[in-house]
């Protein structure tokens, strides 16, 4: 392992047939998207690169996670902080716009000659939203700075999906980018079709895919979508990779998946591979298969259905207010022991910033759901009507969890009212 000074990262091929290198040898990239996640857990799984949204993290300067990763032997595709057009950033304002490029050139001056260095993504999801094509023409001038002052690494920019208009304007604006990075979820099985049709002229990354997003899917009728359970999102991990993924290879250079940690968008359990308490889910299993060719050595508990007064969530779940209710869930693997069950009842996520943006957790209400540590439990619907959510979270003695949800609509009333 090379200890000091930069190691040259390219892609070679032509469409079709791009090749990542790094330090003139074919690299694999076993990728996850980590904000603040643990390092040691990715790389003992057999991850070997890391994608970031910003330079550091809440707990790691830019300096410190480089070396971190470096020591684990750990690759890493920085993230460059770009304003966007949701967020009220002006591709018009030629002060700002300046500004914004003397701020990423610091940065890049600072970490352009670190090891464990792979590559430079320029903004996240800069289309999200976006009607002025001038923020394009602006990473193409980060771009062209990054490839004066460093010779080594690689720029790309991450896009929420793809489409014939971005592509034109990517391509026609953001020529000097020596890669395209894609983020796409429920969209992941229409990616091999859009490759095809759009003809992508340049080496594709895959830095975001897993769950299906929560815009992507069925809902109930008041509009709560429908989360998959962690042992559903695990085979959705699997058949993602299996169906497109490894199929595309030399069109796709790489992939990192998401997430490595835990976050609240539009529930505490939609997106990470982690549960809050820091318990590894099916997803992880997953990824370790995938990275490693064999499952790791202890797995995590598998779910087959959560059920609310006998109804499952696709049923649009109505209960009364005060009225007690049974809610059970049902665990898949008969060798899962000593399972510890916790049931929480949350206020339905009402916050949309959309685009991974911060969301505050909703209200947990403590008191509405009978602590047992069983898989079956006693609901007594919440006072006030309204959409609420039923989680419950499986925990094994080894590190280890999974999770599921059910939304229900409490009413008001004194007769009994049906759950479809």
């Amino acid at each position: 392992m090379h200890n000091k000074g930069p190691i040259k990262v390219e892609i070679r091929g032509e469409p079709g047939h791009f090749q990542l290198f790094r330090g003139g040898e074919p690299y694999t990239i076993k990728g996850a998207g980590i904000e603040s996640g643990e390092l040691q857990a990715f790389a003992d799984h057999g991850g070997n690169s890391f994608r970031t949204w910003s330079v550091g993290s809440k707990n790691r300067s830019g300096k410190e996670l480089l070396d971190e990763a470096q020591r684990l032997g750990l690759t890493v595709a920085l993230g460059l902080p770009m304003g966007k057009e949701v967020w009220g950033f002006d591709y018009d304002d030629a002060d700002a716009v300046a500004a914004q490029l003397a701020e990423v050139t610091a940065i890049v001056a600072q970490y352009k000659d670190h090891p464990a260095l792979l590559c430079w993504v320029i903004g996240n999801e800069l289309n999200f939203d976006y009607k002025n094509p001038r923020v394009y023409t602006a990473v193409n001038d980060i771009s062209r700075m990054i490839h004066r002052l460093d010779p080594n690494h690689p720029t790309t920019t991450t896009t929420a999906g793809i489409s014939a208009t971005l592509l034109a304007d990517i391509v026609a604006r953001a020529p000097d980018l020596d890669f395209l990075s894609v983020q796409v979820y429920g969209e992941l099985y229409n990616l091999p079709d859009a490759v095809q049709a759009l003809q992508i002229p340049m080496p594709l990354m895959i830095t975001e895919w897993g769950a299906v997003g929560h815009w992507e899917i069925e809902s109930t009728r008041w509009g709560a979508p429908l989360e998959d359970n962690s042992s559903v999102k695990a085979a959705n991990y699997l058949r993602g990779y299996s169906q497109v993924l490894a199929p595309l290879a030399g069109h796709v250079v790489g992939n990192y998946v998401f997430f490595w940690g835990q976050k609240q968008e539009k529930t505490p359990t939609w997106y990470g591979m982690f549960l809050q308490s820091g318990e590894e889910t099916e997803a992880i299993d997953v990824m370790h298969y995938i990275w490693n060719n064999r499952w790791p050595d202890n797995r995590s508990p598998s779910l087959q259905d959560l059920q609310l007064d006998g109804a499952q969530a696709q049923e649009n779940v109505t209960l009364v207010a005060g009225r007690q209710y049974a809610a059970q869930v049902f665990v898949a693997a008969a060798d899962n022991h000593n399972l510890k069950f916790e049931w929480v009842i949350m206020r339905e996520a009402t916050a949309t910033p959309g685009g991974g943006s911060y969301e505050p957790t909703p209200e947990i209400l403590a008191d509405r759901v009978e602590q047992s540590g069983l898989p079956r439990t006693t609901v007594t619907a919440p006072v006030d009507p309204g959409p609420y959510r039923l989680f419950v979270y499986v925990r094994d003695q080894r590190g280890h969890g999974a999770h599921a949800n059910i939304p229900f609509l409490v009413v008001a009333g004194t007769g009994r009212v049906t759950t479809d």
